[in-house]
């Protein structure tokens, strides 16, 4: 390789830059999609990802193009919910539960969201994709929480946002057993819209995102706070409970332990 070739590669490497972890665009129809796509995490909930989600969610209502929101993650993983650094710090005191932020700001947004789970989610990845207006699953891809496996209660307002979804019978097995089920298990059973192939999840969300994109901004978003308000009064109460019993749970020690030796296990979507 000659001097000027070397010259020229080294140049491309100093000049490439990573992928953003999340990406937001919108459309000219007004079809907003906010892609997680943090591969080397999984979409874990680290403090910097949350920041990023965040920024990106205040920007969707802040953009007058928007009219409908799709949430994404990537084809084989959804979210891993809460990483384990975040996880610790919660435990030992050095953060504050920042997560409920998370939630909060997706149910904020001002226009519908449709979350498009094309693949696993686990914990709190879980609910933050249920706590989007509509929601559209994988028949292929496993659902499911995994705090109780962690030593800890749930968390980010799913005691009360996971009951919309799937009944408050299937989310108590859900939540105590922390059982896993494939997307096909909610056929029938869950109030999600759809239950497709993992092929044809994010399609069927940009279709559903389409049919939003021909009327006025101001009666979406009037429609929108009427519609979700159930949920964000449901999110407040369930946030005050959680905060209560994560105070006696990250005090065990139990807890501590629990984080470090089953977070790659409990995380599995195979559990």
């Amino acid at each position: 390789m000659t001097d000027a070739a070397e010259k020229n590669v080294e140049t491309s490497e100093v000049e490439a830059e990573p992928a953003p972890r999340v990406a937001l665009s919108v459309s000219d129809e007004g079809v907003a999609e906010l892609w997680m796509r943090d591969e080397a995490n999984s979409n874990a909930f680290g403090r910097d990802f949350v920041t990023e989600l965040v920024e990106a969610m205040a920007a969707v209502g802040q953009d007058p193009r928007a009219k409908v929101c799709i949430v994404r993650g990537l084809p084989e993983v959804f979210s891993a919910g809460g990483d384990r650094s975040v996880l610790l710090d919660l435990a030992d005191g050095r953060i504050a539960p920042y997560d409920l932020e998370l939630t909060r700001s997706l149910l904020e947004i001002p226009v519908p969201t449709i979350a498009a789970m094309e693949g696993h989610a686990v914990g709190g990845g879980l609910v933050f994709g249920l706590a989007c207006d509509m929601v559209v699953m994988a028949r292929e891809s496993r659902y499911g929480t995994n705090f109780m496996d962690l030593g800890f209660t749930p968390g980010m307002g799913t005691t009360k946002l996971i009951q919309f979804a799937v009944g408050e019978y299937i989310a108590a097995e859900m939540m105590f057993g922390c059982q896993y089920f494939k997307g096909s298990h909610f056929e029938g059973r869950a109030q999600v819209n759809y239950v497709l192939p993992k092929a044809k999840v994010l399609a069927r969300a940009r279709k559903v995102a389409t049919r939003l994109t021909d009327k006025p901004r101001f009666a979406i978003e009037l429609l929108k706070r009427q519609l979700a308000l159930p949920r964000r009064l449901a999110f407040e109460q369930a946030r005050t409970a959680e905060a209560a019993m994560h105070q006696v749970c990250f005090q065990n020690p139990e807890t501590r332990q629990r984080i470090r030796e089953n977070y790659d296990l409990a995380n599995s979507s195979e559990g």
